[in-house]
């Protein structure tokens, strides 16, 4: 439990909070929480009111709405989104630039304008284009392991976030880095500084910036460091004064920011749909170093974490792996010159084990919306009533709930890529199976996570067997302590040589 976890329920305990009438049933988080996984807490609320399309919850003091509906989710988030546009802001919007700029946090028009601005970098063509140099450096990541002997046991967090940590610094803010033999470069160790967020002081300043902000702003306290801030704001002012001054063109996320800054967004009016006129904002760095920060979020933590989650599946369904491997050998053998984007999309049944690994370790537990404009949920069910959301109020969609629950997909604590199959994954329902989120404020960056995935465990399969070691916990445990999915002790797993068999 975190010590975010014991104030709040220590501020909770000590409020009378009125309960909303409109509800069916209201359950409080913290309740739910007690020496519990944030995940385990979301999916015992889940499970609780099996008979309801939605029931109510509080984070904090905050009432919040949770949709457990999968037509309800499809209703609220897509056709009905313009009520739902926005993400709940859970920190205060003077936490600078780097963060309110960002395409996460941003809202209503500004963030249609920066969704459209970047749509475009990750289209099946781009990612295409970038396939790649995220090989080349896959390759490289490979080779470092197959020069050491023997069984290669490593935490694969560590491992994982230094490859992702590459490939990010690469795709996103085109530098090179080598995180796995040059391991305190600059650039890995700043990262790592704006995305740790374990352990008491850094859940202390969680909590400060959460439910005192103001206090925070007084004391100077902010998301970011001014020392990580100014580190990747020079950073990206460099590389664009360098790009510019030498005619370079990299087909990542600065230089389509740059194209955008040069014109396509720019101060004028242009109508909406509604005949509202508004005013495009024009690009600054910060707008531009905010959306490479965000990318380096997603990349470095969620990414690496599926990634472990997959290895461990892996390790411990020996089945599964050698079936991969198969159709590794066999891609291998019919691509003399070497994997292709074609081909690696061709590969059914590592998409397979992929989206098994989303569904049964999702890298969100919960997404969320903010009411945007009134809006009602007509009763559909005997005993219902109308129910009227407010403007700010927040939804939860419980992603965990939703991925392990029996109605939608068998035995699902059991991992099983055949859920995927051509015959099978037809059978799921699409709003039951939310790895990356919804409608339009789904991520725009899943693309380029699976392929970075199934880049780095083709090549890393090709040439290893993924194995259980003396530190491997086997059940998995998840830790209570983490405000994402992760492992309680780390992943520690083995690579062993498939020469060696």
């Amino acid at each position: 439990m975190t010590i975010l976890d014991r104030i709040s329920r220590r501020v909770s305990d000590n409020l009378q909070k009125p309960k909303p009438p409109s509800l069916v049933t209201v359950e409080e988080v913290n309740t739910a929480s007690k020496n519990r996984s944030i995940s385990e807490a979301v999916q015992k609320i889940y499970n609780d009111f099996q008979e309801e399309r939605y029931c109510g919850v509080y984070q904090f003091v905050l009432p919040t709405l949770l949709i457990r509906d999968c037509e309800l989710i499809k209703k609220l988030t897509v056709k009905d989104f313009d009520h739902f546009v926005d993400h709940n802001q859970f920190l205060a919007e003077n936490n600078g630039p780097l963060w309110e700029r960002n395409l996460f946090s941003l809202k209503g028009n500004r963030w249609k304008d920066m969704r459209a601005t970047l749509s475009p970098a990750f289209t099946s063509n781009k990612m295409k284009m970038m396939f790649g140099l995220i090989s080349e450096y896959t390759k490289l990541f490979v080779e470092y392991f197959e020069k050491q002997a023997g069984t290669v046991t490593l935490e694969m967090k560590d491992t994982f976030t230094r490859f992702t940590n590459d490939i990010i610094a690469t795709s996103a803010f085109g530098i090179h880095c080598d995180s796995i033999r040059n391991p305190y470069n600059e650039f890995y160790v700043m990262g790592k500084n704006i995305t740790n967020f374990g352990g008491f002081k850094n859940n202390a300043k969680m909590l400060l910036l959460i439910l005192f902000p103001r206090v925070a702003n007084y004391l100077g306290i902010s998301l970011f460091s001014k020392k990580a801030s100014e580190f990747f704001r020079n950073l990206v002012r460099e590389n664009i004064q360098s790009r510019e001054k030498n005619g370079i063109m990299r087909p990542d996320m600065i230089h389509l920011l740059m194209e955008a800054r040069k014109g396509r967004l720019n101060n004028e009016q242009e109508p909406e749909n509604d005949g509202e006129k508004r005013i495009k904002y024009q690009l600054t760095d910060d707008d531009i170093t905010a959306q490479a920060l965000i990318f380096f979020f997603a990349g470095f933590d969620s990414v690496s974490t599926l990634m472990c989650f997959m290895a461990h599946e892996l390790a411990v369904n020996v089945d599964v792996q050698k079936r991969l491997q198969n159709e590794i050998d066999e891609v291998l053998t019919q691509c003399k010159d070497g994997l292709t984007y074609e081909a690696l999309s061709e590969m059914k049944y590592l998409d397979m084990v992929v989206s098994e690994t989303l569904r049964k370790w999702p890298p969100g537990v919960i997404t969320d919306r903010v009411c945007v404009k009134p809006y009602t949920i007509e009763p559909v069910k005997d005993g219902e009533l109308p129910l009227h959301i407010e403007k700010g109020r927040i939804l939860w969609i419980p992603v965990f709930g939703l991925h392990r629950d029996h109605k939608y997909f068998i035995n699902p604590e059991r991992f099983d890529p055949e859920r995927f199959n051509e015959e099978n994954k037809s059978k799921i329902h699409p709003y039951a199976y939310l790895p990356f989120g919804i409608g339009p404020r789904s991520c725009i960056a899943s693309r380029f996570a699976l392929m970075e995935t199934k880049v780095l465990y083709f090549y890393l399969l090709a040439k290893f067997n993924i194995v259980i070691v003396d530190k491997t916990v086997v059940p998995l445990k998840v830790a209570k302590s983490a405000f994402q999915l992760t492992s309680q002790g780390g992943f520690w797993l083995g690579l062993t040589s498939r020469n060696l068999n």
